[in-house]
């Protein structure tokens, strides 16, 4: 499946629903909808993002999603029934998140909070050091596992998945991702 770039203009500003679960252990948070993602209604959709790849490799599900024509029901399923889930700090869908304000993400920051509250993950991971220093007014945080925590909720930052983030590989996103299900309870450690 693909776009044209003004069928993915279309997408701008669009919203996606969180995908969260009653048994939710480990949050996912990225930054906001790339546009690709409001068209598919599918989180970390387009097709050169590594988060799939990188959850696969991981251990922490089972089977590919192919997510670049939008998730299928048992997509949902699998993520929901693995204790995933996955929300952003901004929802609204833009073509790269430079177009986000830093207040938007501190909004983004202080709406996150209420959510972890209310879904109670076990470890939020938040995909994206720079958006998280903004939102959260942390400037000097760095990837890892941060010292506070969101209602009670460990956090961990991780490295941005996105294809333009070419710092990271999916080998190098495979052992963050595996160290934050290994904190969450989903991997088992070893």
């Amino acid at each position: 499946m693909g776009f044209s770039r003004e069928e993915l203009e279309s997408f701008r500003d669009k919203t996606v629903p969180d995908l969260v679960g009653p048994d939710v252990r480990l949050l996912f948070v990225g930054i906001n909808p790339g546009l690709w993602t409001a068209a598919t209604q599918t989180h970390f959709a387009h097709p050169s993002n590594r988060f799939y790849p990188a959850l696969l490799r991981s251990g922490l599900i089972e089977r590919t999603i192919d997510r670049s024509s939008g998730f299928t029901r048992a997509d949902r399923e699998h993520l929901i029934e693995r204790g995933i889930g996955i929300s952003n700090l901004v929802n609204r869908a833009t073509a790269r998140a430079s177009e986000l304000s830093s207040s938007e993400l501190r909004e983004g920051g202080t709406t996150l909070v209420t959510n972890v509250a209310r879904w109670q993950p076990v470890v939020v991971a938040v995909a994206g050091v720079t958006a998280y220093r903004t939102a959260f007014e942390k400037p000097r945080a760095e990837l890892g596992l941060q010292s506070e925590t969101i209602a009670d909720a460990a956090v961990w930052v991780l490295p941005n998945p996105s294809g333009l983030n070419a710092h990271e590989t999916v080998d190098s996103l495979t052992d963050w991702f595996r160290r934050a299900g290994q904190a969450a309870g989903l991997i088992s450690k070893g």
